[in-house]
Parts: C-alpha cells; structure tokens; sequence
C-alpha cells in the first residue's frame, strides 16, 4: 500500500455516478409501483451500496480502510434509464474515489440482479467519476509561485564541526518540492543576537520566508523561541499548533518542542525542532498550505 503516514487529515468528498438502463417502460413502471418480485429495488440497492462503499478496502487490495462519514445515494429516471449518484465523504489522509465509484457499481449491480428475472435486456452504463474535492489538487494554485526562502540551522556543535546538518537539508527538500527558490543556507551557533540579526539581515535582503531549525528545545543552549519571539510583529498560534499535534500523533515528545510561527514586517518566520525527524515532519505538517499567507500579505481573500 501507499505510504500515506505523512500526509495531514482534509475533508474529503467524491461523488461517482453509474447508469442502469431496462429495455421496456413496463420495467420502469414495475420499480415505481415495488411490484418487482425481488422487493423494492431503490432500497434494496442502497442498502446494498452503503455496504459496498464500507468494504471497498476490504475488496481492493491497494485501497487504504478510513472513516466513512457520510454516504448519500440518490437516483434520477429518465425514459428507460435510471442514473446512481454515489457521493461519499470523509476526513481523512487520503481521497474517497474509489470507495464512491465501488459504491455505485455495487448499487447497480444489485438493481440488475433484481431486474434481470423481469427484464433481460438490462444494462449497465457509464459508471465513473464526475468529482473530487479536498485533496492536494484543490490547493495547488492558491500560492504565489515567485517565494524565496533562507534556511538557518541553529546549533553550537554543527557550526563547531563536530556534527552534520540533515534537517537544514531535510527543509530545503521539503521547499524544493513546493517550489519555493532557496535564497541562502547557513548555519550558525545558538547565540540569541545572531539569531535576530539573519531575520534582520534575510529581510533586508528580499526574503519571503526564514526558516530556523534547532534550539527550540529545553536545554539551557535551546534560545531560538526566546529570540524570535522578541522580534515578531504577529505571531501565528495555529501554525505552532498544527506542527505540535501532527507530530504528537508519530512521537509523545513533540509537546516538548517550542516551535515558532510569526511575521517580522513582509517576512513569515518558523523556528522548527533542530532532529531531522523532527524538521521533515514540521515542514509535511504546514507545507505548502502555509504558502497561502503570501497571497494574504498581497490582499487575497481566504476563500
């Protein structure tokens, strides 16, 4: 299966549709007055497909189980053809899709279990996807495309030597795929004034974005909060909030972390933790949603 442990949780919504279409309007009239032997076949046929979309996993080897929230079925005739809307809806990691077009097949399926002792020339049309919604598509043009970004790494021992950066790395990957150009790259000790003087200097210099990672632990060194916080015009609590409850779900020691969100004039600044872990999964936490604040700095409406 598909890795999908990264990715955060959206509200998802598919709607799939499946044509049924009999081959006389005695069968129509039959289904309308429920004298088909078999029972009533718009209810049957949903019952049956509600179960269908709740065993999609169940049937397809590559599909994820998740949550069903809600699944509406309804029906529309039209001359000899009855058309299956499947709309299903979840909050989840991943999209629901399949799990509508499984439950529309299945709704047709059954009505033409039930027609064929009554009808033989009854077939099944057009079963697929009319719409998606909630996934990375949805998001993807609703960021300025022109951002630079510095990435600061914080630590006493990498700027001694002693120690390779890998979550400084981690961050300009993560910003590479996002398509967010890196301006500069450094690292420096945890000493609070040059901390605040790269937010200085980076702004000064056009950047964007400024990224810190490390020093927002709880070690006597850890000074990166205390010296961003002095300098931020706004601070920005949902954001330190998304990258604490995305990391408490994969490690009980992210509550520990102080991370850091806020803007220092036309600058969006983020302290993450200084492990790679820590780093990558902060970034897949509030990358690239976060990039819609640039479009909010120029005017643009949230919606």
């Amino acid at each position: 299966m598909v890795d999908i442990t990264h990715k955060v949780k959206t509200l998802r919504i598919a709607t799939a549709q499946a044509v049924v279409k009999v081959s006389s309007p005695e069968t129509i009239q039959a289904i309308a007055h429920k004298t088909v032997p078999k029972g009533d076949v718009f209810a049957m046929s949903k019952a049956a497909g509600l179960l269908g979309v709740k065993k999609t996993a169940d049937l397809l080897p590559d599909c994820h189980p998740l949550p069903i929230e809600f699944t509406g079925i309804d029906y529309e005739m039209n001359g000899l053809e009855i058309t299956i809307s499947c709309t299903v809806k979840t909050i989840y990691k991943t999209g629901v899709e399949v799990e509508a077009m499984h439950g529309a097949s299945v709704v047709a399926l059954t009505m033409y279990d039930m027609l064929k002792p009554i009808d033989k020339g009854v077939e099944i049309h057009q079963i697929k996807l009319l719409q998606k919604k909630g996934g990375k598509s949805d998001f993807k043009d609703k960021f300025r495309k022109d951002i630079t970004a510095a990435v600061v790494v914080c630590s006493d021992t990498i700027s001694a030597g002693q120690k390779e950066d890998k979550a400084g790395k981690a961050i300009i990957e993560k910003l590479e795929t996002c398509e967010v150009a890196i301006a500069d790259y450094t690292v420096i000790p945890d000493e609070k004034e040059l901390i605040q003087q790269k937010v200085k200097d980076y702004q000064e210099q056009g950047a964007d974005l400024i990224i810190f990672t490390g020093g927002t632990g709880l070690s006597k060194r850890d000074v990166t909060p205390e010296a961003l916080e002095s300098l931020l015009d706004r601070a920005i609590p949902g954001v330190e909030e998304a990258i604490r409850s995305y990391g408490q779900e994969r490690t009980p020691y992210s509550m520990l972390s102080r991370s850091v969100a806020g803007t220092y004039k036309d600058c969006l600044v983020l302290a993450l933790p200084g492990s790679t872990n820590g780093a990558r999964e902060s970034m897949d936490a509030i990358f690239p949603a976060i990039l819609h604040v640039f479009r909010i700095f120029k005017g643009a409406r949230h919606d």
